[in-house]
């Protein structure tokens, strides 16, 4: 995974760590991430999953937090909805 210090990890993520793991989201989407209050671990588990690299994680006997998995779902959602 990531070569990180725990405690970097362990910090509360930023607008700019979410803009810098998922690229340009809609501003809707990026206060719904931070509105989870994720840390930068968070950030990075759910950027994992949705590449689909699940087994990753599984290998390592990491399990998706519950954060990291509502940011996915988040995500997947508004991947779905139709731009208006």
């Amino acid at each position: 995974m990531n070569s990180r210090p725990i405690a970097d990890t362990a910090r509360p993520a930023s607008l700019s760590d979410v803009r810098k793991i998922f690229g340009n989201l809609e501003d809707d989407a990026i206060a719904e991430i931070l509105a989870l209050k994720p840390t930068l671990a968070d950030l990075e588990d759910a950027a994992i999953c949705m590449a689909g690299d699940h087994d990753v994680l599984a290998k390592s006997g990491h399990h998706v937090p519950l954060i990291a998995a509502q940011i996915v779902e988040l995500l997947s959602d508004k991947e779905e909805e139709p731009h208006r």
